[in-house]
């Protein structure tokens, strides 16, 4: 009885994987027959932030900061370095995202002042401090870069020397425009005080003449009338 009882559960075994193996050729048998969608979803545009930028930069890195509180270097991801010029300003921002999560991990103006130096003992890697707001708020964070090749390093450095210099004769050349601006409002001025000065001497003139004509007259029509006796 044994023997025959295993001999079933091994028929009903075999069956039961025969008809699985049906149900999933069955699944995977091209009907030919359409279904269509019953929900239509359409294409949403995502916006980037950087609709309005041209990238003059664009490198494969690994970020850090440097936590003050623990004295040490913080990994902040690793994803694409971008410098992006704006089309109307001409201000020129670093950022940096996560390559998985797009996680901005950098964002921040790259101002005259700022200063890229080459990490110690290493010259795949480089070294600024900027004015950053990737976590929403300016904090003054210490950044380190670190790039796959020592040619792409100097790449970055240079363009970022470039743009910082370009950023301070744009600076300088606002504050030419606007002195030159404020004196030509203060010229405009003066001269419209002067012509109201000499506006009002020919009014006064005007003035003093009419009266002296006027008292010319009255002097005259005095002499022509008769002397009473």
């Amino acid at each position: 009885m044994a023997s025959a009882a295993a001999a079933t559960d091994a028929e009903h075994n075999t069956k039961e994987r025969e008809e699985d193996a049906n149900v999933l050729a069955a699944d995977d048998e091209d009907t030919g027959a359409q279904v269509a969608p019953i929900v239509k979803l359409e294409e949403v545009p995502v916006s980037t932030g950087e609709e309005d930028e041209d990238p003059i930069l664009d490198l494969k890195a690994k970020l850090y900061r440097f936590d003050k509180e623990g004295n040490q270097w913080k990994e902040r991801g690793v994803g694409n370095v971008k410098l992006l010029k704006h089309k109307e300003s001409g201000k020129v921002r670093l950022v940096m995202r996560q390559s998985k999560t797009l996680k901005i991990c950098a964002n921040h103006i790259v101002g005259p002042s700022i200063n890229v130096q080459e990490h110690h003992g290493n010259d795949k890697s480089c070294v600024w401090h900027a004015a950053d707001f990737a976590d929403g708020e300016l904090k003054d964070e210490l950044f380190c870069i670190r790039f796959a090749s020592v040619e792409n390093c100097k790449a970055f450095m240079e363009t970022v020397q470039d743009v910082a210099e370009t950023q301070v004769k744009n600076e300088e050349r606002k504050e030419a425009e606007d002195a030159a601006g404020l004196l030509e409002k203060l010229s405009v001025v003066d001269s419209k005080t002067d012509g109201k000065e000499k506006e009002q001497a020919l009014v006064e003139e005007k003035g003093q003449n009419e009266a002296a004509g006027e008292k010319a007259k009255s002097d005259a029509k005095k002499e022509d009338e008769p002397a009473s006796s």
